[in-house]
């Protein structure tokens, strides 16, 4: 027989069955959950952390908190760049600088969404809220340090200029039926670089992050404890330097937007009145209403940043009535009684959302 026969030969054995242990039982438990672990540590993602961001636009500070593995900064400064851009009067090559100065301009869609939105609300406002308001602020200065040159002369012939209906889009570009027609939109702008920032994460696939520029906040899911954000609402103390933080209310929130605006921060004072930083476009002149602090809670920054301001030019009475046309908006307001002593409202709907203060500093 040849070597090759035989070697086919011993393969060709038939091998005695093994004989099972009861010892083998553990062991291939043991092997099946290892192999179970090891195949589910390689199909598991990775875990996310949390990132933070700062930085400085539209002559304020931004904070940005957001859970992903991957930095988001470059991102983020791209666009607050267009909104910039697109709105800020003190941006000598943005859209809104050059229709001020009444130079061709073509609109992009963030200039066309801010006007339309601006628009809207202020007709929902009954002109409380108006983008034409500029040439009033400049005649006033900035903290009011022209309001000794102030005459009421004046005032008249700048109303003459003021009107959103003075000012529309066709074709996208901005005509005006009046040449004088500066737009500010600085009372809504902020509010709406927020929202940008919050889609543009949300198109990363970002679901848990707080976006607060200058006060004004976004928040989405979930903070970096697994809860909901907690958002203080100052004291509307009378500090112009704006060095005391103490806390009025802390909301507990998620999946909407908050903006104040307060007359603490900037105010002036004639005789035993006081006058808010907010100018009121139908009278040309501060707004000097019972409301100290406008917080407005909406599901948008841009929507609560307008009617925070409208309401501190509209008052408590009026802007109670605008709220009960608009449910889906709320509102916190701080009023001071005659004597000076603070009272607070707020929306039914916010009950909710308050978690108390026990603190004297923000949270976010």
């Amino acid at each position: 027989m040849s070597t090759f026969s035989k070697l086919n030969q011993q393969f060709d054995i038939q091998a005695e069955p093994h004989k099972f242990k009861w010892w083998h039982i553990p062991l291939l438990i043991i092997l099946v959950a290892g192999t179970w672990y090891i195949i589910n540590e390689r199909n598991a993602p990775t875990q996310t952390s949390y990132q933070t961001n700062s930085g400085y636009i539209f002559g304020t500070e931004f904070h940005i908190t957001y859970k992903s593995n991957e930095n988001l900064l470059d991102s983020i400064d791209a666009v607050l760049n267009m909104v910039d851009n697109s709105l800020s009067p003190f941006n000598e090559n943005s859209i809104i600088t050059a229709i001020n100065n009444n130079k061709p301009a073509t609109l992009n869609q963030m200039f066309i969404t801010v006007f339309n939105m601006a628009k809207e609300i202020s007709v929902a406002t009954d002109g409380a809220f108006d983008i034409t308001v500029a040439p009033l602020v400049n005649a006033w200065g900035f903290g009011f340090k022209n309001k000794e040159n102030i005459t009421d002369n004046r005032i008249q012939d700048i109303l003459k200029h003021i009107g959103i209906n003075k000012v529309w889009i066709e074709n996208d570009k901005i005509v005006k039926s009046d040449t004088c027609v500066i737009l500010d939109c600085s009372a809504i702008a902020k509010g709406y670089g927020v929202d940008a920032v919050g889609l543009m994460l949300e198109r990363n696939g970002v679901h848990d992050y707080m976006v607060e520029i200058g006060g004004e906040v976004r928040v989405r899911g979930m903070n970096t404890k697994s809860t909901a954000w907690q958002i203080g609402i100052n004291k509307p103390d009378d500090d112009s330097l704006g060095i005391k933080r103490e806390i009025q209310e802390i909301l507990s929130i998620t999946d909407i937007s908050i903006a104040t605006s307060g007359n603490y921060r900037n105010f002036y004072e004639d005789g035993n009145k006081k006058y808010a930083h907010t100018i009121d476009p139908h009278t040309g002149y501060p707004a000097q209403q019972d409301i100290l602090s406008s917080t407005v809670i909406a599901k948008d920054c841009a929507l609560a940043d307008a009617y925070a301001t409208a309401f501190m030019v509209m008052g408590k009475d009026k802007a109670i009535t605008i709220l009960k046309q608009h449910p889906e908006i709320m509102a916190y307001f701080i009023t001071a009684d005659k004597d000076g002593n603070y009272t607070e409202w707020h929306s039914k709907s916010l009950d909710k959302y308050i978690k108390g203060c026990s603190i004297n500093s923000p949270q976010k």
